[in-house]
């Protein structure tokens, strides 16, 4: 348990500093490259936008003074610098964004293209260095096959070779499939706000692929044309780019899928060894732990992708149908000692992006799902096929992958089933309302023994009936001293502690 709730203060400090030194400063003649200075000011101007908020993940905020001062030259507009991001740095920020009035968002370095609504957004990826002719002839020592269909899939820092690496290879390999960010980049997000619900519902028909019947699919922000009698489930995958998140959640969601991957860093191919099989029955444990959980903790992992709210109350009300309690959770970053302060929860269910839904919860006190591992845990009418969705917005209702909450029969033996940890008998249902005593009746109810379990405590306020609750005001019961001098220095060496 100290390995977890507990660390040495001066290694932290170590670490961080060691950190620190590992961003460098782009040079000023490349600057304009890396950061298409040009393309944002044409967007800035083009629209008219007065006030923009410029996110940067932490490795790129050492060029962010010179990038905003190019900006605000270039464009007379006004530059606010946002770092330190609440939630995962892939996401757009838009709460911090509208905290200083921004007209739109610059979002800068890596991206899970997760779409959102309240701002337009314009990407800069950046453009990471690979070898294309490396590239190729990795492909063609993993694809020896020229008939091989094959999509290619990359981490949106290397999209810009793409084009490069399709001359090369397109001669050889007549069905292999380019991926694409879809379809503009200063588009694809702001779109969602000028044209409304109607559009997002029809980019949403499409991300769930038929056999034989569609031709393009858009999954993740990029768009794959494959052949039209040809399933994705047919096609190999060959992804440019580290091991990383991203590449995670492409092959959780095409587990059906080969994967081999190319390293722009140490320039080296390879079939992944990733046992997709492995992984897949780890989450299954996950939950069957949520179908025994009783009180439900939602974290709140983002607060910029579109629809979180509706799937924050899509969850309340699968739960509560479920008999189980649900408390709302907003906390930031996560770690282990903030989600063991509430002992009281017995599972947790993240609300982020695709590419951070999927959470190691390894060393956390309790397990942390995903909304598709919740909802098959809570929602009888889905099955477990092997089929894995990452994106919670296929899964709200009038979207692609929704399955309606069958309506509940409490006489139905049905609504109880056996746990595969614990092996007890386990209610999965709503508790029925009990009938209010009448004293001139005396009918006498029948009693199932075999399914006599003991009710979810659903109703009870375990969050409020706790002893301590935190940091209390206790306005008008604390007096009032003048303000006197406190410890100086840092908390593993104050100056008026003796060194022993």
């Amino acid at each position: 348990m100290a390995v977890v709730f507990s660390s040495n203060g001066a290694q932290i400090i170590e670490q961080l500093l060691a950190a620190s030194e590992t961003v460098t400063q782009t040079r000023p003649d490349e600057l304009d490259r890396e950061y298409e200075i040009e393309e944002t000011c044409n967007f800035i101007t083009r629209n008219q936008f007065k006030k923009i908020a410029l996110q940067f993940p932490d490795e790129l905020l050492a060029d962010s003074a010179a990038v905003a001062f190019r900006v605000e030259q270039a464009t007379g507009s006004k530059t606010y610098i946002l770092g330190d991001t609440s939630y995962g740095s892939c996401c757009v920020d838009e709460v911090a964004a509208e905290h200083v009035g921004a007209d739109c968002i610059i979002h800068y370095g890596r991206a899970c293209l997760s779409p959102s609504r309240r701002l337009p957004v314009m990407y800069v990826f950046g453009q990471r260095p690979l070898d294309v002719k490396q590239c190729a002839a990795s492909f063609r020592q993993l694809y020896p096959d020229t008939q091989s269909r094959v999509v290619v899939l990359c981490d949106v820092v290397y999209s810009y070779v793409l084009d490069d690496l399709r001359n090369i290879l397109h001669p050889e390999y007549k069905h292999v499939v380019f991926s694409s960010i879809c379809p503009d980049r200063t588009s694809f997000i702001s779109c969602y706000q000028s044209e409304g619900p109607s559009q997002e519902k029809n980019e949403k028909s499409q991300c769930r692929d038929s056999p034989k019947s569609q031709k393009l699919i858009c999954r993740f922000g990029r768009q794959i044309a494959t052949e039209e009698n040809y399933h994705i489930d047919d096609y190999g995958m060959f992804y440019l780019g580290p091991e990383s998140l991203t590449l995670t959640n492409f092959m959780m969601s095409w587990n059906k899928c080969t994967f081999c991957t190319f390293n722009p860093i140490t320039g080296t191919g390879r079939q992944d060894s990733l046992n997709v099989n492995k992984a897949l029955m780890k989450r299954y444990y996950l939950i069957e732990r949520a179908r025994d959980a009783q009180v439900v903790g939602i974290l709140v992992g983002t607060l910029g992708v579109a629809d979180y709210l509706s799937v924050i109350d899509h969850l309340k009300e699968l739960i509560r149908k479920a008999g189980k309690k649900s408390y709302t959770f907003v906390m930031g970053r996560l770690n282990a000692a903030k989600l063991a302060n509430f002992l009281e929860v017995d599972i947790y269910v993240l609300v982020a992006c695709p590419e951070n839904s999927l959470l190691d919860s390894s060393e956390f006190y309790r397990p942390v799902v995903t909304v598709f591992e919740m909802e098959l845990a809570c929602n009888k009418a889905r099955e477990w096929t092997g089929e894995y969705i990452t994106d919670f917005g296929d899964l709200l209702p009038g979207a692609c992958s929704h399955v309606p909450i069958p309506a509940e029969n409490p006489e139905d033996d049905g609504n109880y089933d056996v746990s595969l940890i614990t092996g007890h008998l386990r209610s999965t249902h709503l508790p029925q309302a009990q009938p209010q005593n009448d004293s001139s009746c005396t009918a006498v109810a029948p009693r199932n023994e075999m399914l006599t379990v003991a009710e979810p405590h659903c109703s009870a306020s375990h969050l409020a009936s706790r002893s301590w609750k935190g940091l209390e005001q206790k306005l008008g019961e604390t007096p009032v001293t003048k303000a006197v001098e406190g410890r100086r220095g840092i908390a593993i060496a104050y100056e008026d502690e003796v060194n022993s």
